[in-house]
């Protein structure tokens, strides 16, 4: 007797109750992934409407009291931070990409025998913590007379954005046909031409992707910038917040500094609806060949 004739029947409806207690469970699963995502988030804007004793009050809805939003945007150096935080993560962004995309062609079209050792060079930077090279990027922002100033901050930032971006477009570059580039170069474009005019159009899902994953990690950067700023009007989000003070010494601005939290938010949000496609499509590429 075969395993198949001894393995146990079951009737049509035990298999429908087998598949609606497995679609149970899975919608289970994703909706608490997502309340344990999502609620956070959702707490900060409830405690964001709150102020006083009624903070200590438990309550899952808003008190629509915007009180702390409009202390908020009256204070000149949070609504400076903002403009400088949006600053230096877009241009630090920018040059991260140009680099990142030249240096990825490089790495991923251009075989020369070093090539490997620089990924692997580029790969060992990115997972580096921040305090190793805070002490180094002190000395070369000082050698460069930076300190204290929003540059000092894009320079910095670069360390961070910069490995990442080249890692993800390189692997990003390999993916792409090479039929493509070599009939480019038949027809007698160069190396650059290539890039610009050939490879860069296909890449517009990658480098949307890579670039505001890049924009979100230097909006979020605290240490450099609490180590390379000084004054109010330099200073970028983070360490605004950080810094928020009530009324007096002793007391702590829960409802202004969950304000800024949701304030902060909301531009990248706004960044992730807009290209929301090319992300997915950045993502998911070369996950698929065939």
């Amino acid at each position: 007797m075969t395993t198949a004739a001894t393995a146990k029947r079951y009737s049509n409806s035990t298999y429908r109750t087998i598949r609606r207690v497995k679609t149970f469970g899975l919608y289970a699963g994703v909706a608490a992934v997502l309340v344990y995502m999502l609620f956070p988030y959702y707490w900060a804007i409830v405690s964001s409407t709150k102020s006083g004793q009624a903070l200590y009050q438990f309550s899952l809805l808003p008190s629509l009291d915007f009180g702390n939003y409009w202390q908020l945007f009256h204070n000149p150096v949070f609504m400076g931070a903002l403009i400088n935080s949006g600053l230096v993560a877009f241009a630090s962004t920018m040059i991260s990409l140009v680099i990142g995309i030249l240096a990825a062609y490089a790495l991923g079209r251009l075989h020369f025998s070093p090539g490997r050792i620089i990924l692997i060079a580029v790969l060992m930077i990115s997972i580096f913590p921040q305090v190793v090279v805070l002490s180094g990027m002190f000395e070369v922002i000082g050698w460069l007379g930076l300190y204290n100033r929003p540059s000092a901050l894009i320079v910095s930032y670069l360390i961070l954005t910069l490995p990442f971006t080249t890692w993800i477009l390189t692997s990003f570059i390999r993916d792409l046909p090479t039929e493509l580039e070599e009939a480019a170069l038949i027809d007698g474009c160069s190396r650059l031409r290539v890039l610009t005019h050939v490879l860069l159009p296909l890449m517009g899902p990658a480098i949307a992707s890579t670039g505001l994953l890049s924009f979100i990690l230097a909006w979020n950067e605290f240490l450099f910038a609490l180590t390379f700023i000084l004054t109010d009007e330099n200073r970028t989000v983070p360490v605004a917040i950080g810094l928020l003070t009530g009324s007096s010494r002793y007391e702590y601005p829960f409802g202004q500094i969950m304000a800024a939290s949701v304030t902060v938010t909301l531009p990248l949000l706004v960044l992730v609806l807009i290209f929301q496609r090319k992300i997915v499509a950045g993502l998911t590429s070369g996950a698929v060949k065939g």
